[in-house]
Order: C-alpha cells, then structure tokens, then sequence
C-alpha cells in the first residue's frame, strides 16, 4: 500500500507542477483542466456511507488542478476510519468529467508540454464565443490607414503645357514603339514575299503607319463589315476617307503584314516551346511592356481603386482563350486589370496566360491582386475594391500589413469566413436586415437585399444610420423605401465600378474587328486602352486648368479630333529613312523555303509578253522576281532601265 501511495503521490506532484507551470500565462478563468492520474482514484463502495460535504470547494471539484502550495496532495483512503477532511469523495452516481482523446501532458485538447493552448484551439474556443451583431449594437470602426501616395495623385507631366489629343496618344504610343512596329512589320513583309506570298509591298514609314493608324480609329466611329467597303464608290459606303488617303490595296497590305515582334526573335522563341523558356507572349512584348509602362508612368491613382477581369472577345484556337459564363464576351482572352475608380482609368494590367504553379501558396485570386499592386510605386494608405473572385480574410490581411486597405464582396464557404450561426441572419429576413462580426481589423457583414449579401473589409464600420432606396412589397402593394445599409456595401456599391466602366468606354467605339492572328487582336485592344487613357487624361487637363470655362470634347468627338490629327502629321510630317533592318541596295536573293523550291513568274518577261518564264530569284530591295542566268539576265536589264 505505501508503494501505490508513493506512485500515486509522484504522480500527482508531477501533473501538480506541470499544471502549475502552465497557469502563469492564463488568468483565472482560463486555468486548465486536471491530469488524467486525477481520475485514477476508485469511488466509494455502498457500504462506506455518505460523506460529509466540503464547504469550500477545492480546486479539484471545480475542475482544476490542485497546486502543490494550495492544496494537500490527496492519499488513497485505507480504511472507514478516514476522516472527510483526509480525502475527497466524487459525488456518486456523478462521472468523471471526459478528457479529449488528442491530449498531452497536461490534460487538454492539442496542448504541448506545460499545458499551454496553441494557437488553431485558441481560434477555434473563440469562433465557438463569438456570434452575430446585429445592427443595434455598436461596432468601433478601425483606425484608418494614412493616405501616403508615392506621387500626387493626377496626371504626371507637365499640366501648364497645351496637350493635344494626338500628343496625349503619343504618350502611350511613343516614337519608340512605333519606330519598333514599322521595323519588325518591314521585316515580317520580307519574310512573308521570300515565302513566296504575292502581294506589292512599299516599305512602310512613319507616315504611312500613322495613316493606317487613322483607318483603324476609323472603323471605330464608322463601322462596316468588310474594310474593303470603305473603299467603295457606291452609295451608301462613298467615304472620301480613307480613300483619299491609302488606297486599299497599301492598307491591306500593312494590314497582312502587321507584326508586334522581331520575326527572327520570334523563331528561336518557338523552338523553346517544350521547354520553361518558351514565352507565350513574345509576339506582343514590345507593345504589351511599353503600354503597361506607360500607363502607370503618365497618372497617379487616387485612393480609391478597383481591381476586376476584362475579356477580350476572341474564338481563336489557342491555349490562352478563356471562358466566363458571367461576363457579356463570354470567350476570349482574360485581363486582370487595376483601374482608378474615379475616372476609370486604367493604371495596370496584365494577361493570364492559364494555369501555372504558384509560388506564394495561394490561388490565382491572391496572386492576381498582388502582382497588380507595386507597393513601392504606388504608396500606402490606398483602399482596394475587389469581388467574391478575390477576396479573402487571407488576402485581405496581407493587404492590411502593407498599409492597404480592402474591402469587397466575399463567398461564405472561403476559408476564414465565421461559420457561427449564433444569432446569424435567418432565412426570411426582411430587406434590410443585416448581421456583422468583427474579428481584429476585420469586419464581416451579411446583408438582405434581393439576396443575401456578405461583404469582408478592413476600412469600415459595421453600420453608421445609412439608408437606400428600394422597393418593397407590404401589403401586396410594392412600395419604395429607405432601408438600412451597411457602409461596406455602400462605398463598394460607389468604387468598384471602375474596371467596368472602363470596359464600357473601349466598348462603345471599339477598334477592334476579326482577324486570324491572336497578337493582332491584342493590338487593336491596346490601342483602344491607349485611346480610351488619352481621353481620360484630356478630361482631367481641362479640370485644372478651367473647370467651369472650357467642355471637354467627349469620346466621340475626341476620336474626331485623334483621327484627324493623325492624318495631319503623316501628311506633314517627312519620310523617315527607313529602319536598319530594311535593304538599302539591289541585290539578288533566292527564295527561300524548307519544303520546296520556290519560282515565280519574271516581272521583266511579263512585261514583254513572256509569261511563262519563272525564276527562283528576286531582288532584295525592289522585292521584284526576276531572270538571272547566262543566257538571260533580266536582273541587269531591269536595273539599268531604272
């Protein structure tokens, strides 16, 4: 008997210590429950009688351990002439109070050495405590992020100068860009001919790039379903431009030829296509990079911004096409795009190539919002609006940390979400009717309007008196009326539109029309943005010089004004030299073709009459098949009639 009584008080010294240790981080009423050797002890049998009841309760009979300086350790009782006072006798009939089945040492759920609670039980005792607020109470609004942007907000160059529409479009198209597309549109032409494609090509200038520019912007305000019927004589399409301007057959011509990307560039991208090199918009880089430059380099957001998909229309066999059942263009190629949601302006974007492993530890959705915010280039303090696609506790955390605020509507099976149903929003709520909690600096919030709506922020409070008007039926008669409102849902309602409105603004004079190559689809959507910024900045020029004197041209006419001065500056302005990668000297070159030899028909002996004779061989500059043998060198005449 002494040996069980040693083993027994060993034992309960050990967990009366480990317990001890393990109340020094919890205040009283977070004191842990006893050992498993608590329950060790055997109850008394029927013929020991009753015990005499305690009157100050131990700390074992409220479900503690006993601490060694507190309390006597207790001893096995030996026989019936123990006192009460000697031991303490569980309550009969009564069972011992279940531990968990994941305990450690110190006699709780998923607890380490000393007892302490870690961390996810911590989480999960507080989200079974907190339940729904409704609007009568009161919710203390966090401290607000200061408002500290990089640059003043507004465009970033020189106001006080005069800013014509063309020189606000030249910012996004600079003389670089289009010094680019001439040259590798030149060079994809030569390309094309030594394939053995027959068509006229003139090497193409600045002039002549800006006079098909014009055409493009043309088809926006003017649209017909063929190009060619621009061209016509014939009532209704007798357009005096662009005939007036390029023939037909010059437009197509660039039109056919049209390239983003060095041609030689381009074949060594496709041969790393099997491989993690391989870049599957090479062919719209120098125009894709310099415009995304561009557009963060000439404005400065306000504080407020937006964050959504664009689509732009596409059914093209390729890998990057998409499908969204919710957007109005249902196929075609994803934008994540950030957007001003004042002025709708269209600040960054980029375009999702499909799926890829990520190195964050996140979805696309967490990921897609922070590549499209540069946290060093765009400041603290701002407040971002995003949709059910993106938003997270996670997301809207990390946000918080880098001194961004967030607030967007949010799916209710994301994970963080509470998943209480104390005092939660019944099913047939009234409109208006509307529950929050608050978990730290975020709120959540679910509403009753047509539907129930749940919303996540970091920025707002819960409810602060805000009413809308809806209708509402009472009585069998539909009536309009003020409800209550959430702020969240209110400022969401007021600056999430931003991406959409700047899709509403490309949509109604878009360039854009059918073609069978997927970057030229991309070209006429940049020059859409490009456009479409161009206007916004005019906009915002004309409201700090004389916001009551001078009306801003709208979109319609702005694009007047565009195609107008387009043609003005390649008219006036000078041939440009052409580019480095262009011949310069008549040479003879032979068609060149990895499947067959390529001859064509003598442009010399066509002209006299001789149409049967072919050659493999062309000058290089003049772009022009001609004879070149002992017997007949129709290369030499030809030139020397020159």
């Amino acid at each position: 008997m002494e040996k069980v009584l040693d083993i027994l008080h060993d034992g309960h010294a050990e967990d009366s210590v480990s317990a001890g240790d393990s109340t020094s981080d919890h205040d009283d009423g977070d004191l842990l429950f006893g050992s498993d050797n608590d329950y060790m002890r055997p109850l008394e049998s029927d013929d020991e009688g009753p015990s005499t009841p305690q009157t100050d309760t131990t700390p074992m009979q409220r479900g503690c351990p006993a601490h060694p300086a507190s309390a006597p350790l207790p001893l096995l009782s030996s026989s019936d002439s123990d006192s009460p006072q000697e031991r303490q006798p569980r309550r009969k009939g009564k069972p011992p109070q279940k531990t968990s089945s994941k305990r450690g040492r110190g006699g709780s759920g998923k607890r380490g050495r000393g007892g302490s609670t870690t961390p996810a039980v911590r989480d999960e005792e507080e989200e079974e405590e907190e339940r729904w607020h409704n609007r009568q109470e009161e919710d203390k609004k966090p401290a607000p992020f200061r408002f500290k942007p990089a640059r003043i907000p507004g465009p970033t160059f020189d106001t006080t100068l005069s800013w014509s529409p063309l020189a606000l479009f030249q910012l996004f198209f600079s003389n670089s860009v289009v010094n680019t597309i001439i040259s590798n549109t030149n060079a994809h032409a030569a390309k094309r001919q030594q394939a053995g494609k027959k068509f006229k090509w003139e090497v193409l200038t600045v002039d002549g790039f800006y006079t098909f520019l014009a055409v493009i912007i043309f088809h926006g305000l003017v649209t017909v379903h063929n190009f060619a019927d621009y061209w016509r004589k014939t009532s209704p399409y007798n357009f005096s431009f662009p005939r007036d301007k390029i023939t037909r057959g010059r437009f197509e011509a660039i039109l056919w030829s049209l390239h983003l990307s060095n041609p030689t560039e381009d074949e060594e991208n496709e041969r790393k296509k099997t491989t993690g090199e391989y870049d599957r918009l090479f062919k719209i880089k120098p125009l894709y990079s310099e415009l995304v430059t561009a557009c963060k380099a000439h404005f400065h957001p306000r504080q407020n911004l937006s964050i959504d998909e664009r689509m732009v229309a596409s059914k093209a066999r390729i890998r990057m096409k998409q499908y969204m059942k919710d957007k109005p263009t249902k196929w075609g190629y994803k934008l994540f795009v950030l957007a001003d949601s004042s002025i709708a302006y269209t600040w960054n974007f980029f375009v999702y190539t499909g799926k890829s492993v990520s190195t964050t530890g996140h979805g696309l959705s967490y990921t897609a919002v922070m590549d499209l915010l540069p946290f060093a280039a765009l400041g603290g303090g701002y407040t971002v609006y995003t949709d059910n696609f993106y938003t997270s506790p996670a997301l809207v955390q990390d946000l918080a940390k880098k001194f961004i605020g967030c607030c967007g509507a949010i799916r209710r099976n994301s994970i963080g979400f509470p998943k209480t149903e104390a005092n939660d929003l019944p099913k047939d709520a009234e409109r208006g009717d509307l529950r929050w909690m608050r978990r730290r600096n975020l709120l959540f919030v679910k509403w009753m309007d047509t539907r129930e709506v749940s919303m996540c922020s970091s920025v707002h409070e819960a409810f602060t008196g805000q009413t809308v008007r809806r209708r509402v039926k009472e009585a069998g008669v539909w009536q309009v009326r003020s409800v209550p409102v959430p702020d969240a849902v209110v400022d969401y309602n007021h600056s999430m539109g931003g991406v959409d409105l700047s899709d509403a603004l490309i949509g109604y004079y878009s360039v854009s029309h059918k073609t069978m190559k997927w970057y030229k689809t991309f070209f006429y959507h940049f020059v859409d943005i490009a456009v479409v910024n161009s206007f916004l900045l005019h906009k915002e020029l004309l409201e700090l010089r004389n916001p009551t004197q001078t009306k801003p041209y709208t979109q319609k006419t702005f694009r007047e004004q565009l195609l107008k001065e387009m043609v003005a500056f390649a008219e006036g302005s000078a041939a440009t030299p052409p580019p480095a990668s262009a011949p310069t000297t008549c040479m003879p070159i032979y068609y060149a073709s990895e499947d067959k030899q390529i001859r064509k028909h003598c442009k010399r002996c066509l002209n006299a009459g001789i149409p049967r004779v072919k050659t493999a061989v062309y000058c290089r500059k003049c772009q022009v098949p001609l004879c070149l043998s002992a017997k007949n060198n129709c290369f030499k005449r030809w030139h020397d009639n020159l």
